[in-house]
């Protein structure tokens, strides 16, 4: 047998496994990484954060990034080489990572990273005859294997494209196995670029499930926020939107396009949710002498509307929830107070309620994908529709 099959035969049986969870949002701020531990898996599954942080990007990184990032023409060869270069990086940030934390790498079981998005392109969007979803995250899994020594999961998003699905969300997978409760429904909310949510109805059974992005969660805002003000990211703690006013009038055309009135479950992402979007809808507003802070307040209601009108669409009337929110969206005041007073629920807690950093939830996630691929793979998901019932996630050696 191939010693590369041995030794991954070795680790997917170890009863306890540590996993390495990367993430690279859409806002391009750093890497999240998440050192896990897995005991069992499946419905089984149980998960410690043993160590995690975000190691921040420097500029030229993300200039690089957003070059390249959700344009449907571009550099060819720059995409080919930040592929491999992505790679090698996250390879040594998680090599930094672990040093820092004075772990050898010997002892990390696998990487599980979920790459760098630079489009995506669902079929409800790009609308071409002939051909299907499709999605692209760079960031080689056998460069990252190769750099640290460590067997990664990478490009996890093409299974659940070739099952069916949409390449997102993919939070759905990890919600039900860590969150799923026997007495209560729950809202899984995570407020990143784009918004989605899980909801899991009481039960512990996949049936009645439901996953589906909504719609803006901080990009646009953060689009915004880069734009008129070089060198900042997003709008920290609010500031800006907190001193604005919403503008109904471009909040009504904002809210008026076809992505709110399909059916669920559906993605999107900044592709269509960009600047061009919010221009056209100034336009159309007749609102083109706006301050950039009552720009700003009206993004955050339009962000919270199409997260509240998605969830209260799709949990059956009359039944009671919870919700629990991760993502930097939690972050943002503004947001989450038009969020709360929509539900009346009071102030909405983060999955740390729950026992999972909401920083950290998202990489947490993959690293729980490639516990599944590598010693799980046997939960019947059901029939839920963007469900697919498959392991997701390709394996690349480090030799």
């Amino acid at each position: 047998m191939n010693k590369n099959i041995t030794q991954l035969y070795h680790l997917s049986s170890k009863p306890v496994k540590r996993i390495i969870g990367l993430m690279s949002g859409t806002s391009f701020d750093g890497l999240d990484v998440a050192l896990c531990e897995f005991k069992g898996s499946g419905k089984d599954t149980e998960v410690q954060i043993l160590n995690f942080t975000t190691v921040n990007y420097e500029e030229p990184f993300k200039q690089d990034l957003k070059s390249i990032f959700s344009k449907r023409v571009g550099d060819i060869q720059k995409v080919t080489l930040l592929n491999a270069f992505i790679g090698t990086y996250f390879g040594e940030l998680v090599l930094s990572c672990l040093k820092e934390w004075n772990i050898n790498p010997s002892t990390v079981d696998f990487i599980a990273s979920h790459g760098q998005t630079i489009f995506h392109a669902p079929k409800s969007l790009h609308r071409l005859k002939g051909y299907g979803n499709g999605t692209l995250q760079i960031g080689d899994g056998d460069h990252l294997a190769v750099k640290t020594g460590i067997i990664t999961i990478s490009d996890f998003r093409q299974k659940h494209i070739a099952a069916g699905g949409e390449g997102a969300p993919l939070a759905v997978y990890g919600d039900y196995l860590l969150f799923s409760s026997m007495s209560t429904a729950r809202i899984m909310l995570n407020i990143g670029g784009i918004a989605n949510f899980t909801y899991l109805p009481a039960g512990k059974t996949p049936k009645g499930i439901f996953s589906t992005d909504v719609g803006p969660g901080n990009t646009l805002m953060d689009q915004y926020i880069q734009l008129n003000y070089p060198g900042k990211y997003y709008d920290e703690g609010a500031e800006l939107a907190l001193s604005g006013t919403v503008n109904l009038p471009l909040l009504k055309v904002l809210l008026d396009n076809p992505f709110f009135d399909a059916g669920f479950p559906k993605t999107t992402g900044p592709e269509l949710f960009s600047l061009a979007y919010l221009q056209l809808a100034i336009t159309k507003s007749y609102e083109i002498n706006l301050k950039h802070e009552d720009v700003m307040a009206t993004l955050s209601a339009f962000s919270a509307q199409s997260i509240t009108s998605a969830i209260t669409k799709s949990v059956p009337k009359g039944d009671p929830f919870e919700i629990y929110v991760s993502g930097g969206g939690m972050h943002n005041p503004l947001l989450m107070q038009q969020i709360e007073k929509h539900f009346g629920l009071g102030p909405i807690q983060s999955t740390a309620a729950l026992g999972i950093d909401p920083d950290a939830k998202e990489a947490v996630l993959f690293a729980l994908l490639a516990n599944e691929a590598v010693a799980g793979g046997t939960v019947d998901y059901g029939d839920t529709v963007g469900f697919p019932s498959v392991s997701l996630g390709k394996i690349s050696f480090p030799y």
